[in-house]
C-alpha cells in the first residue's frame, strides 16, 4: 500500500520524462503488476486505475509498450475476466479505454497476429481471444453503466480496422446482445451501442450470420422509443443504422420475416420523415429509399397501403420544403431560363445543400418504389393480398399501388422537380429524376402511351435534350448522359406505339430502336448547335455516319416533340434547316429511311405556314424522294397540315393528291365525320373539325379527286367523302360547282347500277349518302333551269335504280323521290314535259309508286303523330310525287305505260278521320286529293277503285240524284270531308301550323270548284253552311292579326266568292 501511494505521488509528474524514467528504470511498475494478483480487488482497482493515468500520456504508453506486450496483457485481461465489484470493472474499464486508443495495443489484445485460418475458427477464438467474451459478459450484467461502457470499448476496437477485429465479436455473438441493451432507456448507453452496431455493418458475417434478422425489431422498437427523446443526434445515428442494416442486408437473407415488423417499421419511417427537424427527416428519407427493397417488403401480402402511406408523406415533406412553382413554364422552359442567367444572380437562388439532399434521397425514394413495382409485376404471390375474403375488392393491390405511383408523380414529384429546377439544376438530382421517370414506362404497362404523350407534351423532350447538352458534353456525367439518352429512346418508341397503331411495324421499331440507341448518347449539342448540324452537308466523297446518325435522331426527336405541342425551334429556322436537310440527303443519292422521311416532311407541313413557299427545286426534290417510294402510306401522317401541305403545291397534288386523300380519308375518324355538322354550329368550329373544308372552298379542282375516290375506293372510304362532300355543299351555298358534280354523279350511278344487283345495291351505305348529294346539288340551283343531256340521263339512271328497290329502302328511296319530284318542278315547261315522258314510261317505277301507296294504309302509324319516320317521311315523297305525275299528265297528255289504282275510300278516311297520321302525310295526301279532285276522278295514270262500296256489305245501298251526280263521291263522304276539314283549321288555329292550315284551305277551295261542275245545288248548299260563319268567328278571335294569316284571308275570300261572308 505504501509502494501505491508513493505512485500515486509520482504520477503528478508523469508528464515529466525523468519522473517516468524512475518508475521504468527501478522496476517499480514491475511491482506494480502484483497488486493485479492481490486477492483484494479495492487494491486491483488502485492499480488499474494507476496504468490508466500511466497510459494516458503518449509519453507512458511509448515506454511502456513493452512492459503491456510482455507482461501486463494475460494479467490485465484475466483480472478484466474475473473481476467482481463494480470498482474494479470500472477501472479495468478505463484502462482498456486509454489502451485502445493505441492501434499497437488493440492488436496485443485482439491477438491479431494469428493467421486468418485461425481467426474464422470460432473455437480458436474463444479459447484466444477473450476480450470480445470478457466485454459480452459485461453485456450480460444488468448495469447499464457497464453496458455502455463495454460498448464503447468494443466502438473503439472496431474503429481501428473492423474488417480485421470484427469477426471476432461476430463469433462471440456479441451482435445479440447489443441488439438485446436497445432496449433500454439510456440514452448514452443507446447510443454506444448504435456506435458500435455501426462498425459492424461493415463486416459482411454481421449479415450472414443472421444478426440483423435477429435484431431488427429491437432496433425498431429502439427507433420509436428514440423518438419520444429530445436528442436529435441519437435520432440521426439510430436512422443511420437502420439505412445501413437496409443497404448491406443480403438480398437471399430476408430482414423482415414479420410483416409486423415490417408494418411497424413503415411506422416508424413515417414518423421519422415528419419530424421537424431536417436532419431528422433527410437521415430518414434515405433510411426510406433503402427499405424499398423487393425483399423487405415481399412477406406476403405485401403492405401497399403503408408504402403508399410512407411515400406520399416522404413527397409531401419534401414539397413542403420547396417554395412553389412561380409559372406554369414547360420543363424545358424552365432549365432554359437557369443555364441562361447569370452565374452571380443562380447565386443567390442557390438550394439550401440540406433541402438539395433531401430532394435527392426522396427521388430515390420514389425511384426505388417504380422498380419495386416492376420487380413484383413477375411475382405472382405479390399481385394482390392472397388473404382477401371471397367476392370482395381489395384495394391493397400492386394494380393500385402502381397506378398511385402515375398520380403521385404527376401530382407531386414533377411539380416538385419542376421547382427545383427554378433555382438549381443538380447532375445527380436529374439523373435520378429521370431514372425514375423511365422506370414509371413500365409500371402500368397499359398507361404508357398516355404518360408518355403528357410527358412530351409537358416539354421533356426538350428539357432532356437541355440537360445532356449542359452536363454531358466533352464525355462527361456518363451515368447521367445514359439515363438521358435511355429515356429519350423509351420515350420516342412509346410515342412511337402510340401515335402509329394502324402502322406499326416491327422492323420499322427495331430500325428506330437501333437507330436511338446508337445516337442519342453522342447527341449532346444544344439546340441551336442541333439546328445547325442539321443543315450541315457532309463531304462529298465521304459518307460521315455519325453526322447521319445525328441528323437523323434529332429529326426524329423533333418530330416527336412538335406532334405534341412542344414547337422549341422557330417555325422559320427549322423550315429551313428541315428543307436543306432533304437537298442535301438527296444531292449525296442518300436514301431516307421511311420513319425519317416520314418525321421531315411532318415538321416541313407544321412550318411552313411561318417559312417561305419551297421553290422549285425543292418540290422537285421532295418528289423524286417519294416517287422512289414503294407505297405513300410509309410516310403519311395523318395530320391537317400534312394534308394542306399535299394539296397546296400544285406540283405535289397532282402527282401525290389522289394517294394522299386517300389515306387521309382511311386515317379520318368514322363517326367524327358523321356527326360533325350537328355538333359544331359556326364554321370555325366545323373547320377545324374536318380541316379539309377550308382546302376545298380555295381549291374546288380537289373534287375531281374526291369524285374519283368515291368510285375507286372502299365501301368505308367512299362513305367518309360523301358525308365529307356533303357537310361542303351545306355549308358553301357559294361556291358553283353543280355542273362538276353533276356529271361526275352521273358516271358514279352509272358505274354501280352495272356492276350491282338489287340486292347489292340495298346493303351499300355509300349509295344513299350519294343520292342524298345529288339531291342537295339540285336544291344549289337556283330558279328554272333548261335540263340539259346530263340531267336526263341522271333522271333515267334514279328511276332504274328506284325500279330495282322495295318499300322498305327507305333509305334510298327518300332522296331518289325527292330528287324525281324537283326534277318535275324546277325546270321549264319544255323540259317538264320530256321528264314526264320518262318517269311515266318507267314501268318499275310505277309499280314501286302502287307499293308505296298501299304501304299507307299497311304501316301502323307511330307512337306520336307529330313525329315523322322515315318510313312516313316516304310516304309523303311518293304521295306527292304521284300528285305532281297526275297533274303534269294531264296537262301534257303524255303517254301512260302503267296505271296507278288508289282506294278513295281510304284517302278520304284518311282525312276525315286523320288516324294519328304525322301533319306533313296528311297535306301529301290531301295534295293528292286535290289533284285527283282537279281532274274530276278521270285520269289515264289512275284508276280509282272502292267506290260507294262496302267490302263487309250485305246489300249495297241505293244510290240517290245526288250521290250520281258527284260519282265517285257520295254525298255523305263531301259533308264529312268538309266538316272534318273545318275541324282542322280550328286544331291548326290553336296549334299554329301556317303549313296545315294552307293545306286544308286549298283542298277546301278545290273541293268546292269541284261540286261547282258536278252539281251547283250542291256546291252551294255546302258553301251556305253555318258552320262556315262559326269557323270564322273562331279563327278571327285568335289575336289583332288573325285576319292577315293566308289561310283566313283566302277562307274570307272563298266564302265571299260563294255568297256566305262575314256580317
Amino acid at each position: 500500500m505504501h509502494l501505491i501511494g508513493t505512485l500515486f505521488g509520482m504520477l503528478h509528474s508523469v508528464e515529466d520524462s525523468s519522473a517516468l524514467n524512475l518508475l521504468v528504470e527501478d522496476n517499480l511498475v514491475d511491482h506494480l503488476l502484483m497488486g493485479l494478483t492481490y486477492p483484494n480487488e479495492s487494491i486491483k482497482a488502485a492499480v488499474c486505475y494507476l496504468y490508466g493515468k500511466l497510459y494516458s500520456s503518449p509519453a507512458g504508453t511509448e515506454r511502456l509498450s513493452g512492459h503491456f506486450e510482455e507482461r501486463l496483457c494475460v494479467v490485465f485481461l484475466n483480472t478484466l475476466g474475473s473481476a467482481q465489484t463494480k470498482e474494479l470493472q470500472v477501472n479495468c474499464l478505463g484502462l482498456l479505454k486509454e489502451l485502445l486508443k493505441s492501434d499497437h495495443f488493440v492488436s496485443i489484445l485482439m491477438n491479431n497476429a494469428k493467421t486468418e485460418e485461425e481467426t474464422e475458427n470460432p473455437d480458436f477464438l474463444e479459447g484466444e481471444n477473450p476480450l470480445p467474451l470478457v466485454l459480452k459478459k459485461l453485456l450480460l450484467t444488468r448495469d447499464e453503466m457497464l453496458q455502455a461502457a463495454s460498448s464503447h470499448c468494443m466502438a473503439a476496437v472496431l474503429v481501428h480496422s473492423p474488417s480485421r477485429y470484427a469477426p471476432a465479436f461476430i463469433h462471440a455473438d456479441v451482435p445479440e446482445f447489443l441488439f438485446e441493451c436497445l432496449l433500454c432507456k439510456s440514452e448514452i448507453l443507446i447510443w454506444s451501442v448504435y456506435c458500435c452496431l455501426l462498425l459492424l455493418t461493415e463486416e459482411r458475417l454481421f449479415f450472414s450470420k443472421c444478426h440483423t434478422v435477429y435484431g431488427i425489431e429491437s432496433l425498431v422498437r429502439s427507433l420509436r422509443g428514440v423518438l419520444l427523446l429530445n436528442n436529435v443526434e441519437l435520432h440521426k445515428q439510430g436512422l443511420l443504422l437502420f439505412t445501413e442494416i437496409l443497404k448491406r442486408q443480403p438480398v437471399e437473407i430476408k430482414l423482415f420475416t414479420n410483416r409486423g415488423v415490417c408494418i411497424e417499421a413503415i411506422d416508424v419511417l413515417m414518423e421519422t420523415v415528419n419530424c421537424p427537424v431536417l436532419e431528422v427527416a433527410v437521415e430518414a428519407v434515405k433510411a426510406v429509399a433503402a427499405f424499398l427493397r423487393k425483399d423487405h417488403v415481399s412477406s406476403p401480402p405485401v403492405p401497399y397501403e403503408e408504402l403508399q402511406k410512407l411515400l406520399e408523406a416522404v413527397l409531401k415533406r419534401c414539397a413542403d420544403l420547396s417554395p412553389p412553382q412561380s409559372s406554369k413554364r414547360h420543363a424545358g422552359d424552365v432549365l432554359f431560363s437557369v443555364s441562361q442567367s447569370h452565374p452571380a444572380n443562380r447565386n443567390l437562388g442557390r438550394v439550401p445543400q440540406r433541402q438539395g439532399q433531401f430532394l435527392l434521397n426522396t427521388l430515390e425514394s420514389f425511384r426505388n418504389a417504380c422498380r419495386l413495382a416492376v420487380e413484383f409485376q413477375g411475382d405472382f404471390m405479390a399481385q394482390e393480398n392472397a388473404f382477401t375474403a371471397p367476392n370482395s375488392e381489395s384495394k391493397d393491390t400492386l394494380s393500385n399501388f402502381s397506378e398511385f405511383l402515375l398520380r403521385i408523380c404527376d401530382s407531386l414529384c414533377i411539380p416538385m422537380v419542376m421547382s427545383y429546377l427554378e433555382r438549381a439544376v443538380s447532375p445527380s438530382v436529374t439523373e435520378v429524376f429521370i431514372s425514375a421517370l423511365s422506370t414509371l414506362f413500365t409500371v402500368v404497362p397499359s398507361m404508357r402511351n398516355k404518360f408518355s404523350k403528357k410527358l412530351a407534351s409537358s416539354s421533356f423532350i426538350r428539357l432532356t435534350l437541355e440537360l445532356k447538352a449542359r452536363f454531358c458534353s466533352v464525355q462527361s456525367n456518363p451515368v447521367l448522359n445514359h439515363t438521358c439518352s435511355s429515356f429519350l429512346c423509351s420515350l420516342c418508341l412509346n410515342l412511337y406505339s402510340a401515335t402509329e397503331k394502324t402502322r406499326t411495324s416491327s422492323q420499322e421499331e427495331q430500325e428506330m430502336s437501333e437507330l436511338l440507341q446508337k445516337g442519342l448518347p453522342q447527341l449532346n449539342y444544344t439546340i441551336a448547335e442541333s439546328l445547325l448540324l442539321l443543315s450541315e452537308t457532309p463531304e462529298p466523297f465521304f459518307l460521315d455516319q455519325s453526322l447521319c446518325s445525328h441528323q437523323h435522331c434529332f429529326v426524329l426527336l423533333l418530330y416527336f416533340a412538335y406532334s405534341f405541342g412542344d414547337r422549341f425551334v422557330p417555325d422559320a429556322e427549322l423550315f429551313l434547316a428541315v428543307r436543306n436537310f432533304l437537298l442535301s440527303a438527296q444531292d449525296h443519292g442518300d436514301c431516307l429511311p421511311p420513319h425519317i422521311l416520314r418525321a421531315a416532311l411532318y415538321l416541313l407541313a407544321v412550318c411552313q405556314d411561318k417559312g417561305k413557299a419551297l421553290d422549285v427545286r425543292s418540290l422537285s426534290t421532295i418528289r423524286r424522294i417519294l416517287d422512289n417510294l414503294t407505297d405513300l402510306s410509309l410516310v403519311y401522317v395523318h395530320c391537317p397540315p400534312l394534308l394542306k401541305f399535299f394539296l397546296c403545291y400544285p406540283e405535289l397534288m397532282g402527282r401525290f393528291g389522289h394517294q394522299v386523300l386517300q389515306l387521309w380519308f382511311s386515317w379520318e375518324d368514322c363517326k367524327q365525320t358523321e356527326v360533325e355538322e350537328s355538333d359544331f354550329g359556326s364554321s370555325d368550329q366545323l373547320n377545324s373539325a374536318n380541316p379539309l373544308l377550308p382546302i376545298l372552298k380555295s381549291n374546288s379542282s380537289i373534287l375531281l379527286i374526291l369524285l374519283d375516290l368515291v368510285c375507286s375506293s372502299s365501301v368505308e372510304v367512299a362513305w367518309k367523302v360523301l358525308m365529307t362532300l356533303r357537310t361542303f355543299l351545306e355549308r358553301n351555298e357559294d361556291v358553283l360547282v353543280c355542273d362538276l358534280l353533276r356529271s361526275r354523279f352521273l358516271q358514279i350511278l352509272q358505274q354501280l347500277l352495272v356492276e350491282s344487283s338489287s340486292a347489292t345495291l340495298q346493303a351499300n351505305r355509300n349509295l344513299p349518302v350519294l343520292l342524298n348529294l345529288l339531291f342537295l346539288v339540285q336544291l344549289r340551283s337556283k330558279g328554272i333551269r333548261e335540263l340539259d343531256s346530263t340531267d336526263f340521263k341522271l333522271l333515267h339512271q334514279v328511276c332504274n335504280l328506284c325500279g330495282k328497290c322495295r318499300p322498305r329502302d327507305t333509305d334510298l328511296l327518300q332522296p331518289s323521290l325527292n330528287f324525281l319530284y324537283w326534277s318535275l318542278h324546277q325546270t321549264t315547261p319544255c323540259s317538264q314535259q320530256r321528264a314526264v315522258a320518262v318517269l311515266l314510261s318507267n314501268v318499275s317505277l310505277l309499280e314501286l309508286l302502287q307499293k308505296v301507296l298501299e304501304c299507307t294504309w299497311l304501316w301502323s302509324p307511330p307512337s306520336r303523330p307529330a313525329s315523322l319516320s322515315s318510313e312516313d317521311a316516304l310516304l309523303c315523297s311518293g304521295w306527292l310525287l304521284v300528285a305532281s305525275l297526275l297533274l303534269y299528265q294531264h296537262r301534257y297528255n303524255t303517254e301512260v305505260h302503267q296505271t296507278l289504282s288508289v282506294d278513295l275510300k281510304e284517302v278520304l278516311n284518311t282525312v276525315i278521320f286523320r288516324n294519328k297520321k304525322p301533319i306533313l302525310l296528311l297535306v301529301s295526301i290531301m295534295q293528292f286529293l286535290r289533284a285527283v279532285l282537279r281532274q274530276n276522278f278521270s285520269s289515264a295514270l289512275l284508276v280509282i277503285v272502292g267506290q260507294n262500296t262496302a267490302p263487309n256489305a250485305a246489300q249495297p245501298q241505293p244510290s240517290s240524284v245526288q250521290d250520281t251526280a258527284l260519282h265517285p263521291l257520295a254525298m255523305q263522304q263531301v259533308f264529312l270531308l268538309v266538316v272534318s276539314l273545318q275541324n282542322l283549321l280550328v286544331h291548326v288555329q290553336l296549334q299554329k301550323d301556317l303549313l296545315l292550315s294552307q293545306a286544308v284551305v286549298a283542298c277546301l277551295e278545290t273541293l268546292v270548284e269541284h261540286l261547282y261542275v258536278k252539281n251547283q245545288d250542291v256546291a252551294l248548299h255546302v258553301a251556305s253552311q253555318p258552320w262556315h260563319r262559326f269557323l270564322l268567328f273562331t279563327l278571327l278571335s285568335g289575336g289583332q292579326k288573325s285576319f292577315l294569316q293566308p289561310a283566313v284571308l283566302r277562307l274570307m275570300t272563298l266564302l265571299k266568292a260563294n255568297k256566305i261572308e262575314k256580317p
